[in-house]
């Protein structure tokens, strides 16, 4: 018997360290070849690490959320016969390629397009349902446990978002519980305070954001839109579809800013903090912020200019589903432009949302809901929404925001001037 001293393998150009997100192993295991062993997560995608020998796992270095150099030993474990080291670079290069082959493969079922990014996928009400017995093992971490039977609620009843149930799965099921008029024993109780560690996309996100709110002056412009004649458009277009995915407000929305940009270019900018210099970009590379089980996601659309209302809401599919079952690529998840965040019914009258560093801005669409309005005198039922964009005060003025918004609100409300050039 051999021991054989799994080292962190280069997992991307320029990546010096990873984050330990995940064990799916632990001393005394015996696995086999190819068996998960890590969750590894870079500034650019998460990486499952597999075993590339088989045999008994003998040490393993590192705690969840911890940050392992490229070349440090991940694991130790006891094998017959020590593996070559230019196969293994091989095998974890087809690891980090994998996700992006599979996405190819594998078309989008669904034929609804997203309704936009949003922290709750379309069928929130379908997944609060209490799901049916299951035979199978049900997976969830002690802690979820712990708190089911504190609350005497049977796992196999609670439908999962994902592989396992977690409390946001168990949340629904009260919620839904309630509103069907029974609810668990014990529901009402006082359950113990929970630790939960801040590590993987989680810090990730929770880092970003204190920067950009730390060096970034924000201010924030909310305006509200008439979209009933795009809504009657829409409508019209969905009806007569075929098999193109159905168009939400988005896709719509996403056009009617890249023909606004070209006369607002301080709204596509970066800015480099370090060099003092900002960059006016030709093109709109869109930053779509997406919800998934892991976190805020901002997967990219690319040259969202050259697009049409049928080619972004495909996008826009493509890329929400990827981010949601993790295949997005690193680069689909990098380069953005612009942003826009968008929490669909849940949007509210007005949010402030934070740009993503280096851009400069960010927009924020709300819901759309019916008020009334003052028509040629008339009084008419309108098909509302608001619209907030954050910016960067170093980069944008408060004048440029809301000239640029005024623009946008022109084209969105005369939607026409959409499709033409």
């Amino acid at each position: 018997m051999a021991k054989f001293s799994f080292k962190l393998p280069d997992i991307g150009e320029g990546i010096a360290e990873a984050e330990i997100v995940a064990w799916h192993i632990k001393v005394g295991d015996e696995i086999e070849e190819d068996q998960a062993i890590a969750d590894m997560m870079t500034d650019k995608a998460t990486v499952e690490m597999e075993s590339p020998v088989a045999g008994k796992v003998l040490e393993l270095n590192g705690e969840e959320g911890e940050m392992l150099a490229i070349g440090s030993v991940l694991a130790v474990i006891e094998t017959d016969e020590l593996p070559d080291e230019e196969e293994i670079a091989e095998a974890v290069k087809a690891q980090v390629e994998a996700p992006a082959e599979e996405e190819a493969e594998e078309p989008h079922e669904s034929e609804e397009a997203p309704e936009a990014p949003k922290p709750f996928d379309q069928e929130v009400a379908a997944e609060r349902e209490p799901a049916a017995k299951s035979s199978g093992p049900i997976l969830a971490s002690p802690a979820v446990r712990q708190r089911a039977a504190d609350l005497g609620v049977d796992l196999a009843q609670v439908k999962p978002h994902g592989d396992r149930v977690r409390h946001a799965d168990l949340d629904a099921y009260l919620s839904y519980g309630s509103a069907q008029g029974y609810r668990a024993p014990g529901a009402s109780r006082k359950r113990a305070d929970e630790e939960v560690k801040v590590i993987g996309l989680r810090r990730r996100i929770a880092e970003n954001m204190a920067a950009a709110k730390r060096n970034i002056p924000h201010f924030t412009y909310v305006e509200e839109f008439d979209v009933t004649e795009l809504e009657d458009i829409r409508t019209d277009l969905n009806g007569s579809r075929g098999d193109r995915p159905k168009l939400t407000v988005l896709p719509f929305l996403i056009a009617a800013i890249c023909k606004t940009l070209p006369d607002f270019p301080m709204i596509n900018a970066t800015y480099d903090d370090e060099g003092g210099t900002i960059t006016r970009h030709g093109a709109v590379h869109l930053g779509m912020a997406t919800q998934t089980d892991a976190g805020l996601i901002v997967p990219v659309i690319r040259d969202a200019q050259d697009m049409n209302v049928w080619q972004l809401a495909t996008e826009i599919n493509r890329l929400a589903e990827a981010a949601r079952t993790g295949k997005a690529k690193s680069e689909e998840l990098s380069g953005g432009t612009l942003t826009i965040t968008s929490l669909g019914p849940l949007g509210g009258i007005a949010t402030t949302p934070v740009i993503n560093r280096p851009q400069v801005a960010i927009i924020g669409p709300n819901k759309i809901v019916e008020r009334p309005a003052i028509i040629d005198g008339e009084l008419e039922a309108r098909k509302q929404m608001n619209l907030s964009i954050s910016c960067d005060h170093r980069v944008v003025d408060g004048y440029d925001a809301a000239s640029f918004v005024q623009s946008l609100k022109k084209i969105v409300e005369t939607p026409v001037l959409i499709f033409t050039d």
